[in-house]
């Protein structure tokens, strides 16, 4: 058979023509029903869990349960434009927010998009809001701590870059606040944090926002907000949505610091969504899953080894309890998933002693690995201490007549409380920290009234600065009271409080 060239020629031709065509094969279903924000979705067999769904109108789902006859997803928009019938497609992607510097002093909500009103984020790619957690082969333990400016945490319950640490108490007690003033410190400290608000009001949300503006705070950090008005399945992948973000860092060699505010209200949303897909309720009406809804993402948390790269992921998630109960069903969850819990008291709070830490029920079980020596040093007793005072505080309420040993006990415990109690939004550096936790323990405070320990200790940190700057430099640098440095500070501590005392004889 002869072969003619324009033949030949028209056939290349039309080979060139479809060169770049490719076969596209959609997965295409079809809505069953739709309501409450859940659908049920005929005819994707081969959809996967924790996919998007393209629904009409640009309105995407995520799948969440995988039946026999059908998938059932949950609706990360409106529903009012979705009606029976309509075609759904499967993209052939997992849930993914979008990562890196780009994010850093912008509020986006939980699908990584901005709500702040400045405009597109740059970003170069994007990363699954669900990752298993690193194995432990390339984690390292906890040894560098995470200074959060709170005198009382700081130095009772330190926290390490790595570690989970539950803040768990009542509505209003300040939980918020430690978080808050955690981030504020890490001004300096080489630290991205991330803050998830959960199921709160808009308004906080702004506040939190604006108290971190002015504070210099939002350079590094990023807002990730789910408000009170958003769906169920909005709040329930916003945390998961903050430590994709995180892990971006993560994987860099960079520390994080990411706090969940709160994990309550995600429990409560992610029981709403359970509740409408028709997942079988467990305890307390909550899927029997609710323990591995919070285990899987605190235990993204870790400080990686040199060969991983070294960054930290460290988590401070909060709870809130109904009438200090800690033994309920999700306290006792989040408890046994983390490495310790600060647990601030409304009795303590309504007594004017904030932040109302309980250092008795509180504990880090990272412990003083995560603190520098000088603190060490100073802080062994406390929380003895308190104890003791506490103990005594609750005796010496029977008895009037007191033998002089209670009577100190007593007078010093009042002391340590005043040096502990600290003003929101105002925390101290760690070297401010070691030198009244010094004067503390080698009694300079014992001629002061009660009253005056808290001036005392705010002058004595400015006297230091303006005349005795070299202490604070050696702390800062050596990270350790050395005995030469003991001798100095006692000298300098002991000629101001004589001054202190005479000034305020005067006045």
């Amino acid at each position: 058979m002869d072969l003619r060239p324009d033949e030949i020629s028209a056939l290349i031709k039309e080979q060139i023509k479809h060169f770049e065509d490719q076969i596209e094969s959609k997965d295409v279903g079809t809505v069953m029903t739709v309501g409450d924000g859940v659908s049920l979705v005929h005819g994707l067999d081969n959809a996967m869990l924790g996919e998007l769904l393209l629904f009409p109108n640009d309105v995407y789902g995520m799948v969440m349960n995988l039946e026999e006859d059908c998938v059932g997803a949950v609706l990360l928009g409106s529903e009012g434009t979705i009606k029976e019938g309509d075609e759904v497609k499967r993209t052939g992607r997992i849930i993914e927010v979008p990562v890196g510097d780009g994010l850093l002093g912008r509020v986006v909500n939980p699908l990584g998009q901005p709500i702040d009103g400045q405009g597109e984020i740059r970003y170069v790619h994007t990363k699954p809001i669900e990752r298993v957690a690193s194995g432990v082969m390339t984690r390292k333990s906890v040894d560098q701590p995470l200074q959060t400016g709170i005198t009382s945490i700081d130095a009772i319950i330190p926290i390490g870059r790595g570690q989970r640490e539950l803040i768990i108490g009542d509505r209003q007690t300040g939980k918020t606040a430690i978080a808050i003033d955690t981030i504020l410190n890490q001004k300096g400290q080489n630290i991205y944090c991330i803050y998830v608000a959960i199921g709160q009001k808009n308004s906080t949300v702004a506040q939190i926002v604006e108290k971190l503006r002015k504070g210099g705070a939002m350079e590094y950090t990023t807002i990730v907000a789910a408000g009170a008005s958003e769906l169920a399945p909005v709040q329930y992948i916003a945390p998961y949505a903050g430590c994709a973000m995180a892990e971006e860092w993560l994987e860099q060699g960079k520390d994080v610091l990411i706090v969940y505010d709160d994990l309550s209200k995600h429990a409560v949303a992610y029981r709403t969504v359970s509740l409408l897909l028709k997942r079988p309720p467990g305890r307390e009406a909550y899927p029997g899953d609710v323990f591995y809804l919070h285990s899987r993402l605190l235990e993204r948390a870790c400080r990686l080894n040199e060969e991983n790269g070294g960054g930290s992921i460290t988590a401070l998630p909060i709870i809130e309890t109904q009438a200090g109960d800690i033994s309920a069903y999700i306290p006792t969850n989040v408890i046994s998933i983390t490495d310790g819990q600060i647990f601030l008291q409304q009795d303590l709070f309504n007594a004017g002693f904030r932040p109302a830490i309980d250092t008795g029920l509180s504990v880090s079980r990272v412990g003083s690995s995560a603190q520098i020596k000088a603190m060490k040093q100073v802080s062994g007793t406390l929380k003895l201490e308190l104890a003791q005072f506490a103990e005594m505080q609750a005796f010496a309420q029977f008895g009037s007549d007191l033998d002089a040993a209670t009577k100190a006990t007593l007078d010093h415990g009042e002391k340590v409380r005043e040096v502990l109690k600290q003003a929101q939004y105002s925390p101290r550096s760690v070297e401010e920290q070691v030198i009244s936790l010094f004067a503390l323990k080698y009694g300079f405070t014992k001629k002061l009234a009660v009253k005056k320990v808290s001036e005392f200790v705010k002058e004595l940190y400015e006297e230091m600065k303006l005349n005795h700057s070299d202490i604070i430099e050696e702390i800062q640098t050596q990270k350790v009271i050395s005995d030469e440095l003991s001798v100095k500070m006692k000298e300098v501590i002991g000629a101001f409080v004589e001054k202190f005392l005479q000034v305020n004889k005067e006045g």
